[in-house]
């Protein structure tokens, strides 16, 4: 099959001033995802990030080498996170079976050349999100279920920030080359996200949004520290986030994201952090 893909490239933080808000959404908003029986991509110019979703109905889906990547196939010099968020479902990896359940996770490394995705149930179909790295080295295919997880709990009601961090491909729990992956999980009541906000001019980050309801919306805020913008944001929208920018949320209600990153470091704690009084 082929694939529908976008590619995106990189923005200065100069020019990103000048957006009006189409063109913000244009360049960073990736708002066509979770479509049933397509594999969906955008390929960013951002330490050549892919990112996208697998939504197998009645059939299989098979993830196919796109232009970009000149390669016989997706992960001949890549690495992959999946995490389902959809009904249970399955990712063939070379003939052996994972099966992925609600939240759970998988990490398939480079050389490996044939990926299917199936669902179990096609009225509850398998929602595959993916993220997708360049790799220098070949590590071990793993799934990661939430108990799994290295769990963080942060913030508080008082501040409307209580939320539970699931670290989920990490490099404390999974050998990867760049891909990290996790899933912020805010509480009944709180709904700002990542705030106090941060920047890491060493890796870049898209933020998941799911499980808003229908009626509300996320406001997500971007750019520079002292020159900031919002996206506002749905359900199964995707936002990209450059290394120069801030990456924080508030939301109408309560909600779930997944952040993936990739870039110079592993360290998950490498964050330049943002005084509140000082956003601009």
């Amino acid at each position: 099959m082929e694939h529908n893909y976008q590619v995106r490239y990189a923005s200065s933080p100069q020019d990103v001033k000048s957006y009006n808000t189409t063109r913000l959404r244009e360049e960073f908003l990736v708002n066509d995802l979770m479509e049933p029986d397509a594999i969906k991509l955008v390929y960013t110019h951002y330490d050549r990030y892919i990112v996208g979703s697998a939504v197998p109905t009645t059939s299989p889906l098979k993830l196919e080498s796109i232009a970009p990547l000149k390669a016989e196939f997706f992960l001949e010099r890549r690495e992959l996170g999946i995490i389902n968020v959809g009904g249970s479902g399955n990712v063939l990896v070379d003939g052996e079976n994972f099966k992925l359940s609600y939240k759970e996770a998988l990490y398939v490394g480079r050389e490996n050349k044939e990926i299917v995705f199936s669902s179990d149930d096609a009225s509850n179909p398998a929602k595959f999100y993916l993220n997708s790295t360049p790799a220098h080295k070949k590590f071990p295919i793993k799934k990661i279920s939430q108990s799994d997880a290295e769990t963080v709990e942060l913030g508080s009601v008082e501040t409307a920030n209580a939320r539970t961090i699931r670290k989920l491909i990490v490099n404390s729990i999974v050998e990867t080359c760049q891909v990290q992956m996790g899933m912020t999980e805010l509480k009944t009541g709180s709904v700002w996200n990542t705030m106090p906000a941060h920047v890491h001019d060493r890796r870049m980050e898209v933020y998941f949004y799911f499980e808003v309801p229908e009626d509300q919306s996320v406001c997500h805020f971007m750019g520079e520290p002292t020159e900031t913008r919002h996206i506002w944001m749905q359900n199964n929208q995707a936002v990209i986030s450059p290394p120069w920018s801030i990456h924080s949320g508030s939301g109408t209600s309560n909600y779930i994201f997944i952040w993936g990153m990739a870039g110079e470091n592993l360290d998950y704690g490498d964050m330049d952090h943002c005084k509140i009084n000082e956003l601009r």
